[in-house]
């Protein structure tokens, strides 16, 4: 059967709709949950270990192939966003003052399948564009998946502060059900990417995936380099679970902690990753790191102080607003030093691996940040992230290798052809 040619702005709608729908429940999980539990007694210990409940979007390579062997783009993101629902249904019924097993299982089943719908939306994305349509296209999505974060950690949370926090989710999960149904009518692509047979994903593996690790690991300095990537936002991220639950025990409301970090929060980190962005750019990428890294770091500090004295409105909204900022200032130059260190013909996996490596430095941090603030107190433990920070800059000499090597012979990135027929 025919199929109708897709326009262009059909298809950035579909991308907004798509991405919107990714940033969702990864926004949920991290930023409305951690305070609806901690407002119903959760112990800090057990807040950090929703982190680890992340892992799957770590590891999300790992199934990656399944949506590629069976089944449809449309059916794999209409079922997990159908089945996202029901799980947020489900969670609403059990008791947030006790966490057992059950709320434990439909926490890790909410991040499976979220990553999962992830892995559909990324693929079917890749087939519905045209090159020319990259460009555009990426602008939307970021937009929109931050757009989705503001709207499940920041206008969700402050409105369960108006309705409750059983209105607030259920709502939460009817939306989930509509962008199902909207799902539903994804535009079917004529000509999609071509899957390789079952039998020949062997053959695919190493070429894809063994050959662009080992491109990695012949170059000089590569462990240094590796650490660089796992410890750069190593305080940053340690600092982030234990944000909402301070607001908490601060005795803010849903609705001050719904505006303030959920909201005013987010749009903060964006313009910091936008200017950021300029620097980085400016003044190259090597000083950017380093300077605007130094300044990622310091922001805790700002959280460790207002920790360390009595409650003050002024204080907090301070913090949030610094911190968020220069967060985003450090991720522009890293995210620009992770794809400048890439092959490029080997970009997609080498990127991959390079963002699960700093994912799995985000979880790890995150499970013992309840387990040491519980131990020492908000303040000690968030200045304790501040010099978490620091071992990444002493690996910096060997990430100046690699950003001059870059700039200035960008194909010693690439394996040459011996070597390539060697590992093959």
């Amino acid at each position: 059967m025919d199929l109708k040619p897709i326009t262009t702005r059909t298809k950035l709608l579909w991308v907004a709709l798509l991405y919107f729908a990714e940033g969702f429940p990864f926004g949920l999980l991290f930023d409305a949950f951690p305070v609806y539990f901690r407002m119903h007694g959760m112990s800090l210990t057990e807040i950090g270990l929703l982190s680890v409940v992340g892992l799957p979007w770590t590891l999300k390579f790992l199934w990656a192939p399944l949506v590629d062997v069976w089944g449809s783009r449309r059916s794999w993101i209409v079922t997990c966003q159908g089945l996202l629902a029901l799980d947020l249904g489900f969670l609403l019924f059990l008791d947030p003052t006790a966490s057992g097993s059950l709320a434990w299982g439909g926490l890790i089943g909410l991040a499976i399948l979220a990553a999962t719908q992830d892995i559909a939306i990324d693929a079917y994305t890749i087939e519905l564009l045209d090159q020319t349509e990259m460009g555009p296209a990426n602008g939307l999505r970021v937009s929109t998946y931050r757009v989705a974060l503001i709207i499940a950690g920041g206008v969700f949370v402050g409105a369960a502060g108006l309705v409750g926090w059983q209105v607030a989710f259920l709502t939460a999960a009817v939306l989930l059900v509509i962008l199902a149904l909207i799902s539903s009518r994804m535009p079917r692509i004529a000509q999609g990417l071509q899957r390789p047979p079952v039998t020949q994903w062997s053959t695919a593996l190493a070429h894809g995936f063994l050959n662009p690790l080992t491109s990695f690991w012949r170059r000089p300095g590569v462990i240094a380099v590796l650490f660089f990537v796992l410890l750069f936002k190593l305080g940053d991220m340690a600092l982030g679970p234990m944000v909402r639950p301070f607001w908490v025990d601060r005795e803010f409301t849903p609705l001050q902690i719904g505006i303030i970090p959920g909201t005013v929060g987010v749009v903060s980190t964006i313009i910091g990753a936008l200017l950021g962005g300029r620097l980085t750019k400016q003044w190259g990428l090597f000083r950017a790191l380093w300077v605007l890294g130094v300044a990622q770091a310091g922001s805790n500090l700002f959280y460790a102080v207002t920790a360390a004295l009595p409650r003050s409105d002024l204080l907090m909204y301070g913090a949030s607003i610094v911190e968020s900022f220069c967060g985003g200032l450090g991720t522009a130059p890293f995210l620009a030093f992770l794809m400048s260190i890439c092959d490029k013909r080997q970009a997609a996996t080498q990127y991959a691996l390079l963002s699960a490596l700093f994912g799995l430095g985000r979880s790890l941090s995150g499970a013992f940040s309840g387990v040491l603030t519980q131990s020492v107190g908000y303040a000690a433990y968030f200045t304790l992230t501040f010099f978490l920070a620091w071992p990444a800059f002493v690996l910096l000499p060997w990430v100046r290798m690699w950003i001059v090597q870059a700039e200035e012979n960008p194909s010693d990135l690439q394996p040459k052809e011996g070597q390539s027929a060697q590992k093959a």
